[in-house]
C-alpha cells in the first residue's frame, strides 16, 4: 500500500494579541459595607465627577480608543443604556458622562492572547468574482484569551487551481455580535430539554401548559410570573425558574454588522452554558434536499463544570442562531453533522462516551437519539481516545472521515476513517497510522504533541487541511485526495 503524503505550506496563522474585542466589563459583585456592590459604588463615584472633568476624561478615552473599535462612541452609549436601571436620574446624565460610564464598564479582550488553533473550513456563501478552478473560503478559528475562555473568530481567504491559499486581511477592529431571543421557542424541544435537565415537575409543567406550541421570550416569562404569584415552596420555585430561564437564555440570535468583514466578527459567548467558553466549532455546508444552502456548526459549550454540544445556524455568516441540542446522542464533544440528509434523515457523528465514534440519525437537526456505535479505537496511536475532525466529505469512494488519534505521551495526531456511502454506519476503510503527525516545529506550545482539526475541504484533486498545532497556531497542509482514498480501500478493519 502507497501511503499518502502530505505537503505542508509555508504559511502559518498565529495568536495576535492586537486583535482586542470590546465588552461589557462589570466589577465583581461582592457585597461592600454597607451592603453597595462594587458597579453600585462606581457608579456613585462616577456620577459625582464635575461635568468639566467628565469632558477632559472622555477626550482622553476617546484618544485611546476610539480607532481601535468600530462605532465606538455608540458602543459607550449602549453600554451606558444597559446600566441606565442603575442610574436615579438616567434622563438628567449628559451625553459625555453617559459616554463616560459606558468606558467605565466596557474593558478591551485580546480574544487570542492565550492561543489559537482547532480550525474547520468551509465554503463560501458568496463566490462572486472568484477566478475559475478557484474557490473563496471561510475558516473558523478557536481563540482563547484571558481566563481560558473560548470564542469564535474567522479568516477569508481563496484556495486557488494549483492548492495555493491565500488569506484575505484580517481587518483591524472586532466586532462583537447584537444578541437577541429567538423568534420563538418550540414547545416540544424545550420540553425535551428540561426532562434532560431533570426539571420536569408540576412547577415547570404548568409553565408548558400555559404555553402554545411556539412561544415567545415574553410570553415565556408571562407564564413564570403567574407561577410566582401562586405561591408555591421558595425553594423548589427558585430552582424551577432558575433552569426555565438558564434554558431559554441558551437559544439566542446573533447578528453582526452587515458592512463589517467576516474576520473582523467575533462569536462570544453570551448562554449560561457556554460562559465559560465556546470551543472547537466544526463547520459545514449543508444542502437541503431542494438545493437550500444551510451553514451549520456543532460546537462544545462549556460552563465552567459540564460540556454540552449546541448548534450555529447560519445562511450568511451575519446572522447566526445559536441553540441547544437534545437527546442521548447529543452528550459530551465532538458531534459533526454530516453535508446532507441520507434516506431522509438528518446524520450526525458522535462521540457521546468520551472515547468512541458514534453515528446517529434524525429527522429534527436538533434531536438525536437513534444512536449506534460506529468505530472503537485498535492502533497504538488511537487507543486513548478517538474522535472526529470535522464533518464528512462525501466523495466517490464513500464518506471520507478525518479523526483524531490520543496515543502515548497524549501524543493527538490526524487519521482517517471511510464509511459506505449508502450506509455510514458501515466503516470500509481505517488508515492503520495516522498522515498528520506533530513534526519538530508544531510539539511545543501552550498544550505539547498536538495536531488537530475540526474540519478539511476537497478542492479539486487535493484535500486541504488546516489544523491546530499544540494551541499555538494553525497550520495548513495539502495531499492527493485520491492517493488518501486508495489507501483507505486497501485498508479494511479489522473483523
Amino acid at each position: 500500500m502507497t501511503y499518502p503524503s502530505i505537503t505542508r505550506v509555508h504559511l502559518r496563522v498565529l495568536s495576535n494579541p492586537r486583535r482586542v474585542l470590546a465588552k461589557p466589563f462589570i466589577p465583581g459583585e461582592e457585597a461592600l459595607l454597607p451592603g453597595q456592590s462594587r458597579a453600585q459604588l462606581l457608579m456613585e463615584r462616577i456620577l459625582a465627577i464635575p461635568e468639566g472633568e467628565v469632558r477632559a476624561l472622555n477626550a482622553t478615552v476617546m484618544q485611546r480608543f476610539d480607532g481601535r473599535h468600530r462605532h465606538f462612541r455608540r458602543m459607550l452609549e449602549r453600554q451606558f443604556e444597559a446600566l441606565a436601571v442603575h442610574v436615579p436620574d438616567p434622563a438628567g446624565v449628559s451625553v459625555e458622562r453617559r459616554l463616560l460610564i459606558g468606558a467605565y464598564f466596557t474593558h478591551e479582550y485580546a480574544i487570542e492572547a492565550a492561543a489559537l488553533f482547532n480550525p474547520s473550513i468551509v465554503q463560501a456563501p458568496d463566490q462572486r468574482g472568484v477566478a475559475s478552478g478557484s474557490l473563496r473560503f471561510v475558516m473558523s478559528l478557536r481563540a482563547v484569551g484571558e481566563g481560558h475562555l473560548s470564542s469564535i473568530e474567522f479568516r477569508t481567504g481563496i484556495l486557488d487551481s494549483d492548492a495555493g491559499i491565500t488569506f484575505d486581511e484580517p481587518g483591524t477592529t472586532l466586532v462583537g455580535g447584537l444578541r437577541t431571543p429567538p423568534v420563538d421557542f418550540k414547545k416540544s424541544r424545550f420540553i425535551t430539554k428540561l426532562l434532560e435537565l431533570g426539571a420536569v415537575n408540576d412547577l415547570s409543567s404548568s409553565v408548558m401548559n400555559r404555553l402554545g406550541a411556539h412561544f415567545t421570550l415574553e410570553e415565556l416569562e408571562a407564564a413564570l410570573s403567574g407561577l410566582e404569584a401562586h405561591g408555591p415552596p421558595p425553594a423548589v420555585l427558585f430552582e424551577t425558574l432558575k433552569i426555565i430561564r438558564m434554558l431559554a437564555s441558551s437559544n439566542y440570535v446573533t447578528t453582526f454588522p452587515a458592512d463589517s468583514k467576516l474576520a473582523e466578527r467575533v462569536i462570544f459567548p453570551a448562554g449560561p452554558n457556554e460562559s465559560r467558553g465556546m470551543e472547537d466549532a466544526r463547520f459545514v455546508r449543508f444542502t437541503a434536499d431542494d438545493g437550500r444552502v444551510t451553514y451549520y456548526a456543532t460546537y462544545t459549550a462549556y460552563d465552567g463544570f459540564s460540556i454540552l454540544p449546541q448548534l450555529i445556524e447560519t445562511d450568511d455568516f451575519v446572522r447566526f442562531t445559536i441553540s441547544t441540542l437534545n437527546g442521548v446522542a447529543a452528550q459530551n464533544k465532538g458531534m459533526a453533522l454530516f453535508p446532507r440528509q441520507i434516506d431522509g434523515k438528518y446524520v450526525m457523528l458522535s462521540r457521546k462516551d468520551r472515547e468512541n465514534l458514534h453515528l446517529a440519525t434524525s429527522t429534527d437537526v436538533h434531536h438525536w437519539n437513534d444512536v449506534v456505535e460506529l468505530y472503537r479505537p485498535q492502533y497504538p496511536w488511537e487507543l486513548l481516545q478517538i474522535g472526529n475532525c470535522g464533518s464528512p466529505i462525501e466523495t466517490e469512494a464513500g464518506w471520507l472521515v478525518l479523526t483524531h488519534g490520543v496515543g502515548p505521551m497524549r501524543r493527538y495526531t490526524i487519521g482517517a476513517l471511510l464509511l459506505d456511502l449508502a450506509d455510514p454506519r458501515r466503516v470500509i476503510g481505517h488508515l492503520p497510522e495516522p498522515f498528520i503527525e506533530p513534526d519538530e516545529n508544531e510539539r511545543e506550545g501552550y498544550v505539547p504533541n498536538v495536531v488537530y482539526t475540526c474540519g478539511a475541504i476537497a478542492h479539486g484533486d487535493r484535500l486541504i487541511v488546516p489544523y491546530g498545532f499544540s494551541d499555538v497556531g494553525i497550520a495548513l497542509a495539502h495531499l492527493p485526495l485520491a492517493d488518501l482514498l486508495e489507501a483507505l480501500v486497501a485498508s479494511p478493519p479489522a473483523a
